[in-house]
């Protein structure tokens, strides 16, 4: 039965796959910013964020236990921060669906995994960047009900 998880360290092959079509995305859209064909993380890297708290790394794995989708989580605050309230955040660093597998609210289910855990944890928001061109990005965060809190912006020189 598929199923919502936390990654393990057999799945670092897999995380490493989807990690690629996330960049592939990314490269096309900003070239500039992103190299392609390269790694986001190497094994060991990647093994240290799985056995991280507060780096949580969520899989969605299907009935023979292969991951079809992740969601990379930063857990963060700042306490004593000067003008920053001690809040606490989770900050979704990445979300990936199999582009083979996009379409069946894979993605959905993930995100709304990760909005649970952020409340079970005592979270106060939930956040994520898109990126300028990811349209589709946009769209889908857009159905889950999300909107901007901030707007980097930047001139090319």
């Amino acid at each position: 039965m598929s199923s919502i998880r936390r990654a393990r360290e057999n799945d670092i092959p897999r995380l490493d796959d989807l990690l690629l079509q996330v960049l592939t995305v990314h490269h096309d859209i900003r070239p500039d910013l992103f190299k392609g064909g390269c790694r986001k993380y190497n094994e060991l890297e990647l093994a240290a964020l799985i056995g991280n708290d507060l780096r949580p790394i969520f899989v969605y794995a299907d009935d023979e236990d292969v991951v079809q989708g992740y969601a990379f989580c930063v857990i963060e605050q700042h306490p004593g921060n000067n003008i920053l309230t001690d809040i606490k955040t989770l900050y979704l660093d990445d979300l990936c669906v199999d582009s083979a597998c996009r379409g069946q609210g894979i993605g959905r289910r993930l995100y709304d995994h990760v909005k649970a855990y952020a409340k079970e944890i005592g979270c106060h928001n939930l956040t994520l960047n898109v990126w300028e061109g990811n349209d589709s990005a946009k769209r889908f965060y857009e159905s889950l009900g999300l909107h901007p809190y901030k707007y980097g912006m930047e001139t090319i020189l």
